[in-house]
């Protein structure tokens, strides 16, 4: 019996490469008149950042700076997902919305989408992959390498290089 893709879940980063990607879980969800959840990670300051932050706001302010902000943080970046999605025919042919649903979440994106994967079980991860070398996966990891190797379900990595010149965000 072949698969049926019903549920897509899209994770995007919102680089200049998310559109192409998008275009990718359409389609599937297109080809299985199923649906699409999009999400969206916002990592946590880095090291660097955080120190920097800091040093210039005072450390008890960091985190109350960072909870006082998310909603402004989460209406920006839901206007730029809704962005993405106007540009790409998101809708079926008999004028059903494919996208179901947008989630920004905070965390390192390779748990968010592990985790959103988990809570809503998808047929199907779809995700861009840089195409990073196998030296630089062992000394950084990339997203795209630890949900693939992670994830209970299929993972499509749509591969976006620098020759890709699609528009982006």
């Amino acid at each position: 019996m072949l698969p049926s893709l019903k549920t897509v879940l899209y994770a995007t980063d919102l680089g200049r490469h998310a559109p192409r990607v998008l275009r990718y879980a359409l389609s599937l969800a297109r080809s299985y008149d199923g649906r699409v959840v999009i999400v969206h990670a916002v990592e946590p300051l880095g090291a660097a950042a955080r120190h920097l932050v800091e040093l210039y706001a005072g450390r008890e302010d960091i985190g109350h700076a960072e909870q006082s902000r998310w909603p402004e943080l989460e209406l920006l970046l839901r206007g730029r997902l809704r962005s993405l999605c106007e540009g790409e025919e998101c809708t079926s042919d008999d004028g059903r919305a494919i996208i179901e649903t947008m989630r920004i979440l905070p965390g390192r994106p390779d748990e968010v989408i592990l985790g959103e994967a988990a809570r809503i079980a998808p047929d199907v991860i779809v995700l861009g992959s840089h195409g990073h070398t196998t030296v630089g996966e062992i000394l950084l990891g990339s997203t795209a390498h630890r949900v693939s190797q992670r994830a209970t379900v299929p993972v499509l990595l749509v591969r976006t290089d620098e020759a890709d010149t699609g528009s982006g965000l």
